[in-house]
């Protein structure tokens, strides 16, 4: 019966070492946040108010303040399960 050997497996190089950094978790979770708030950017820019018409008054709100609540809540979510422990580090 015949043995085989295997060589030792190499370190991966810098590039590799880069490019499985950049799948992480962390750059995706930064990628959402900076969407979410990018919207809300276009929005307030480019969106339209929320009007409200009564007997005696017009009241008029960005509607940004809305999706800005939203996009906070959200950036919560998104960074407390994209920047946290991972199954790793909790074993």
């Amino acid at each position: 019966m015949a043995t085989i050997s295997h060589e030792p497996a190499e370190a991966p190089s810098e590039e590799q070492r880069r490019y499985l950094r950049l799948r992480g978790p962390d750059m995706w979770a930064s990628l959402a946040i900076a969407v979410m708030w990018l919207a809300v950017l276009f929005d307030a820019v480019y969106g339209p108010d929320i009007v409200t018409n009564n007997v005696t008054s017009t009241t008029r709100i960005p509607s940004a303040i809305v999706v800005a609540l939203f996009a906070y809540l959200a950036t919560r979510v998104v960074a407390r399960y994209g920047f946290g422990p991972t199954r790793k580090d909790k074993d």
